[in-house]
C-alpha cells in the first residue's frame, strides 16, 4: 500500500516537474528579446541595491521616490555618457565606411612597399579588397547593434524599479526556495557581486580610461577626427587580447599611407607604450581588486555577448560565462562533494 503510494507521488512529481519545465521553455521563448533588459536591471540592482537598503531602512525614505531617485542616478552616470558615445559614433557611419576605404589603400600602399623592398608576397589585393568589404558591412551592424533602443531602456527601468521597491522580500525568497545549502547560497550573492563588479564596472572604466589617453595623443599628433577614434578606442578597448589596437594600428597605417612616416611612428609608439600600459596596469590593480576575470573567460564571453545581445553583449557576455562556471562549482561542492561523504559514511 506505502509501495503504491510512493509510486504515485513519484508520478505527480514528475509530471508536475515536465510541466513546469515546459512553461519555463515556453515563456523563455516568449520572452526571450527581453532578456537584455532583464540582465541589465539585475545587473543595475546588483550595485545599486546596497544604497537602496540604506537609505530607506536606515535613513527612512520612500522607497518609491528613493528608487526613481536611484534610477535617475545611474542613468546620469552610466546610460547617458554611454548614449552620447553611440550618438557620436552613429553619426559618423559615413565617415567610418569612408575610412574604411581609406585603411584598404593603405594597406595596399604599405604591403606593395614592403613586397617591392624585400620582395615577398604578403596578400595579394584580392584579399585585401575582401577585408575591406567585410569592414564596410560591419561597421553599420556593429554601430546599430549598440545600447540604442529605447524599449529595452524602457523595459529594463521598469524591472529595475520593482526589484529596488521589493528588494529585501526577494532577496529572502531567493534565500528561503534556492536549493543550496546557506554557505553556497552566500558565497553565490558574494561572488555575482564581484563578477558584476568587474564585468560591469572595471571593463568600462579600463576602456574609458585608455579612451582618454589615447585622445590626448590624438591630439597631440594631430589626427583628423581625434573624437570619432576616442569613441572606437573605448569600444575596441572593450574587446580582449587586441583591444584598442584594433583603432590605433589602423591608423598608423592610414598615416604611413598619408606620406607622414613620423606620425605613423609616433602613433604606434604612443599606441603600444601608453594606451597599451594603461590597459596592463589597471587590469593588474583595479581589475583584480574588482575581481579577477580570466582572460579566456572575456574572449569567449564576448564572442558569445556580441551575437547574442549586440554591444551590451561585451558586458554580459563574460559575466554569463562565469556565472556558468560558478554554478558548476557549486554544484560541485553542494552535491558531488555531499554525495562522496555519503558514500565514506556507508562503507565505514
Amino acid at each position: 500500500m506505502n509501495s503504491n503510494v510512493l509510486d504515485q507521488n513519484r508520478v505527480r512529481q514528475v509530471f508536475f516537474i515536465i510541466l513546469i519545465l515546459l512553461l519555463g521553455i515556453l515563456l523563455f521563448f516568449e520572452l526571450s528579446s527581453f532578456l537584455p533588459a532583464l540582465l541589465a536591471a539585475i545587473t543595475l540592482y546588483i550595485l545599486l541595491h546596497k544604497w537602496m537598503f540604506y537609505l530607506t531602512e536606515k535613513k527612512k525614505w520612500r522607497k518609491g521616490w528613493t528608487a526613481l531617485l536611484l534610477m535617475l542616478f545611474s542613468f546620469v552616470v552610466i546610460l547617458l555618457p554611454v548614449g552620447l558615445l553611440v550618438n557620436m559614433l552613429s553619426s559618423k557611419v559615413s565617415y567610418a565606411v569612408q575610412h574604411s576605404d581609406e585603411l584598404v589603400a593603405a594597406l595596399k600602399k604599405v604591403v606593395g612597399n614592403l613586397e617591392t623592398r624585400f620582395d615577398v608576397t604578403i596578400a595579394s589585393d584580392e584579399n585585401i579588397n575582401k577585408l575591406g568589404n567585410t569592414i564596410t558591412k560591419s561597421l553599420p551592424g556593429i554601430l546599430g547593434a549598440t545600447f540604442n533602443t529605447l524599449t529595452t531602456i524602457f523595459f529594463m527601468y521598469f524591472i529595475l524599479y520593482f526589484m529596488l521597491v521589493n528588494g529585501r522580500y526577494m532577496e529572502n525568497a531567493l534565500y528561503e526556495h534556492v536549493p543550496l545549502t546557506d554557505y553556497n547560497v552566500n558565497r553565490l550573492g558574494k561572488e555575482i557581486h564581484i563578477m558584476v563588479m568587474s564585468n560591469a564596472i572595471g571593463i568600462p572604466l579600463i576602456a574609458f580610461a585608455q579612451g582618454v589617453v589615447a585622445l590626448a595623443g590624438y591630439l597631440i599628433i594631430g589626427v583628423k577626427e581625434p573624437f570619432f577614434w576616442f569613441g572606437v578606442t573605448c569600444i575596441t578597448a572593450m574587446l580582449p587580447v587586441v583591444g584598442a589596437a584594433i583603432a590605433y594600428v589602423p591608423l598608423a597605417i592610414i598615416l604611413f599611407a598619408n606620406d607622414e612616416p613620423n606620425k605613423g611612428i609616433v602613433m604606434l609608439i604612443f599606441g603600444f607604450g601608453f594606451i597599451g600600459t594603461v590597459d596592463n596596469v589597471l587590469r593588474f590593480t583595479l581589475l583584480k581588486k574588482l575581481g579577477n576575470v580570466h582572460p579566456l573567460t572575456t574572449v569567449f564571453g564576448v564572442i558569445i555577448g556580441l551575437s547574442v545581445f549586440g554591444f551590451i553583449g561585451l558586458i554580459f557576455g563574460p559575466l554569463l560565462i562565469s556565472l556558468f562556471m560558478l554554478l558548476l562549482k557549486i554544484y560541485s561542492s553542494e552535491f558531488i562533494t555531499k554525495q562522496r561523504d555519503i558514500n565514506k559514511v556507508m562503507e565505514n
